[in-house]
């Protein structure tokens, strides 16, 4: 059988399920999400969807991807993983590269700026959750809110402010254990810059804010 022109193959059963949770989390941020698929140099393949928050989400999974870009709606990708054979592929639908309008963070070359506690970037969530709730309008919290920023690192003459935006993104996503409990103490979230992008990753997968404004950039 002739080798499919598109296409996603991933090998393993374990992370076929934990890729259906992530795009399971990000339906859930928005219906017609948009999945962009690809290929890193270090031979993964990178898993990207631009969350409601205005800040870009991702994790990576061994497998392969063909062309070595592309674009699906989250619904079809789902739908894809489900149904996914011994041989790991998965369809991933219709391209739906045009429907993707933003820039990827560079692979390299970020700084680390410092660790903050797991445990203080949920009881950071918590918080503004609640704030969220007491003051959210008709489009959900108020911008004011999600755009304070929270925590403040540094490293030399860098430093960087973290949003409540990419705080709720980071839990929002599942990137972190939903309960502090469930974190050990010594549980960090690594925080990295480039000139122009803040990196938070996590254990579970990293989000992406370009700094000084949106993360959504013509391609």
């Amino acid at each position: 059988m002739s080798r499919p022109e598109r296409g996603f193959w991933l090998d393993d059963a374990g992370h076929r399920a934990d890729l259906a949770t992530f795009v399971d989390r990000a339906r859930r941020l928005d219906e017609a999400a948009v999945i962009r698929l690809r290929a890193r140099r270090d031979g993964l393949v990178g898993v990207w969807v631009a969350t409601g928050f205005d800040v870009l989400a991702t994790r990576a999974v061994p497998g392969r991807v063909r062309p070595d870009d592309l674009c699906t709606g989250a619904d079809a990708l789902a739908a894809g993983l489900a149904a996914a054979g011994a041989d790991g592929y998965v369809d991933p639908g219709f391209a739906m590269d045009a429907a993707w309008r933003g820039a990827l963070p560079p692979e390299t070359g970020f700084t680390h700026l410092d660790d903050v506690p797991a445990r203080v970037v949920l009881e950071l969530a918590q918080r503004g959750a609640e704030l969220a709730r007491e003051h959210a309008g008709a489009h959900g919290p108020p911008a004011s809110l999600l755009d304070q920023e929270v925590i403040s690192v540094s490293s030399g003459e860098v430093d960087a402010g973290i949003p409540m935006r990419a705080v709720f993104a980071l839990t929002a996503m599942g990137f972190l254990p939903q309960q502090a409990d469930a974190v050990a103490a010594s549980e960090v979230v690594r925080v990295r810059v480039t000139p122009a992008w803040l990196r938070i990753d996590a254990r579970f997968g990293s989000v992406y804010r370009r700094r000084g404004g949106p993360s959504l950039l013509v391609r």
